[in-house]
Order: C-alpha cells, then sequence, then structure tokens
C-alpha cells in the first residue's frame, strides 16, 4: 500500500513509519522541517517537505494514496495570540480539501478520548470539532482513534516535583485513570490503515494500562529515588493559578483546566446517571455517596455471569490438566 503520514517524526508516527516499511509499504512521511529528510530517508520512507497549511502541497502529496493519516499539531502554550480552534478548523478544513481533491478513500485521523463531547471538555473540544470536518466527507472511509491520556504527559509534573516535593492537579491520588503509550497507539493505526474497511465511521479507543494516580507516583518515585512521592488533589482554582504562574496564556490554561477536569467528572457522570452514585450540592462543592442498594441490584444481575465463567473456566483448567498429562 501507498500510506502518507502526517506528523513529521513524532511520537507516534516515527515508530507508525518504521513498522509500515517494515511491512513492505510504501511510506512518505509530511514534515515541515528540510532537516527532518535525511532521517525520514534512513528509516526507509520518502519525505514530503512542506506546510500542511498549504493545500495544494497536500493535495499533490496525498495524490495516489492508498490511505492517509492525519493529525492536529500540539497547540501553543505560549503564545497569548493564538487562537486554537481556529488553528484546529484551517488545518482539519486542509486536510478535508486535500483528501476530497486528491481522490483519498481512506483516512485515519488521530482523534482523542472525550471527542464525542460538543462541550465541557476543554481543549478536547478541537477534536470534537475536528471530527466533525472530516465527518462531512463523502466517499472516503474515516477511522477516528481515540487514545486516552499519553504517558509522556506526566513529564509536565517535572517542575512541580522539583519545586514543591510533589505532583498535582484537579484529578490524582485514588482515581483510577486509563494511560497509553505512543508506541502501542502506533501499533494500533499500523493495523487499522492496513486493515481494509468495512466501516464508511469507524471509532477506535486505545489504552495500554489502567493505574490509580497514588499509584503512578509511586512508581515514578521508585525510578526517580523519592519513595515518599504524592499525587495531590487540588481544586481548578488552584491549577489555573498554577499555570498562571507559568506564564500560560488564560484560554488555554482554562482548556487544560477544564480538560484535566473531565477525566473524573465524566466517570461520575455516568455512575451518577446509572444511580450507582447519589449527589448532594453543599455550596460549590458536590459531595458524592455510593447508592447500596442499586449496587446490590447490579450484583445480583452479575452473579449468574460471573458463576457462569467461574464454571467455564474450571472446565478449562481441568481439561488442560488432563490434556498435559497424556
Amino acid at each position: 500500500m501507498k500510506i502518507v503520514l502526517t506528523g513529521s517524526l513524532g511520537h507516534i508516527s516515527k515508530p507508525l513509519a518504521q513498522e509500515l516499511v517494515q511491512k513492505g509499504h510504501t511510506v512518505t512521511v509530511i514534515s515541515s522541517k528540510p532537516e527532518r529528510q535525511k532521517e525520514i530517508e534512513a528509516l526507509g520512507a520518502t519525505a514530503a517537505i512542506g506546510s500542511i497549511e498549504d493545500v495544494a502541497f497536500l493535495t499533490s502529496t496525498f495524490t495516489g494514496a492508498d490511505a492517509v493519516y492525519t493529525m492536529l499539531p500540539p497547540p501553543s502554550f505560549s503564545d497569548p495570540t493564538f487562537e486554537l480552534m481556529a488553528h484546529v478548523r484551517n488545518i482539519t478544513n486542509n486536510y478535508a480539501q486535500a483528501i476530497k481533491q486528491a481522490g483519498v478513500k481512506r483516512v485515519v485521523h488521530l482523534s482523542s478520548i472525550g471527542a464525542h463531547m460538543a462541550k465541557e471538555s476543554g481543549l478536547i473540544l478541537m477534536h470534537h470539532a475536528a471530527e466533525g470536518i472530516l465527518d462531512g466527507l463523502q466517499n472516503v472511509d474515516i477511522t477516528f482513534m481515540r487514545p486516552v491520556g499519553f504517558y509522556y504527559n506526566l513529564l509536565s509534573f517535572i517542575p512541580a516535583i522539583k519545586n514543591m516535593g510533589g505532583m498535582a492537579s484537579n484529578y490524582g491520588a485514588e482515581d483510577v485513570i486509563p494511560w497509553v503509550s505512543p508506541i502501542d497507539i502506533a501499533a494500533a493505526i499500523a493495523e487499522e490503515i492496513t486493515t481494509p474497511s468495512l466501516q464508511h465511521r469507524k471509532v477506535l479507543y486505545v489504552a495500554s494500562e489502567e493505574l490509580a494516580c497514588n499509584e503512578v507516583a509511586r512508581i515514578l518515585g521508585a525510578a526517580i529515588g523519592k519513595p515518599d512521592l504524592k499525587w495531590t488533589l487540588i481544586t481548578d482554582e488552584q491549577l489555573l493559578n498554577i499555570y498562571a504562574g507559568f506564564g500560560m496564556p488564560q484560554a488555554i490554561a482554562a482548556g487544560l483546566v477544564e480538560m484535566q477536569s473531565t477525566t473524573v467528572s465524566k466517570h461520575l457522570q455516568i455512575l451518577t446517571e446509572c444511580e450507582l452514585l447519589g449527589q448532594e450540592q453543599n455550596g460549590r462543592e458536590i459531595y458524592y455517596h455510593i447508592n447500596a442498594k442499586r449496587m446490590k441490584e447490579v450484583q445480583d444481575f452479575i452473579e449468574p455471569f460471573r458463576k457462569m465463567w467461574d464454571d467455564r473456566f474450571d472446565k478449562l483448567e481441568t481439561m488442560m490438566k488432563q490434556h498435559k498429562s497424556k
């Protein structure tokens, strides 16, 4: 297959290019940096040097491709004049126009968990907007990849660990969070983009594991010689002040705070809608409590299935032992 990748030699695009080349596909990697050309070619891929803001360049590069992988460049966290949503719409419209003009029939787009939400998701709204634009394409099979939180996002805690001796955010402590490695995302994309599509639109979620935030802190602490490292839960307002202290533009900071707040609040919302949790408002605070009666109903519903699978696994274990003894 002839496959075009955006994202230059980023955390996902580089291992993706390596895997696709190893599997015998003809890969072109788009990069805006001429100095990346030799490194791209060293992978066995073709370098297409140009800007994703140039529709003519994209169209020319996409022409003849069996499939295209698209992604949004990371937003600027330091430029106070940066208009995130305008930038996202511009880039995604460029992709859509080039895909249409080049006659591309298969697209895999890197989105994000939470992209289905049209509000109250902070910076993830940019992925919702991008999916909406690409969804308008006709006669194109599109898979939206929605990975969970990246492991390397944990690097943003380095200043807090150095200056305050701990980790802090508006989610944390015993909150259980799904995490993903870019290598696992690349592997999932490589499989999806080379598999014939049976659906016009498809959404795939990608995760590597789930860990409680305090467990993350324990693992990191052990690795850096801080065995007592903790992940402290702070308020949205406290986190916003921390970002302001870094000189982060207010709109970006507010988007990050809302996005990270959604990490936990979305789980609470689902549990509340299922009546597994009750909630009480006390001023600005919301207190949650377990609905024991409803939880018992769920347990009673699950119990026959648990027994069924226990019996099946017992039978499988017996069969394996018998087979091994022959």
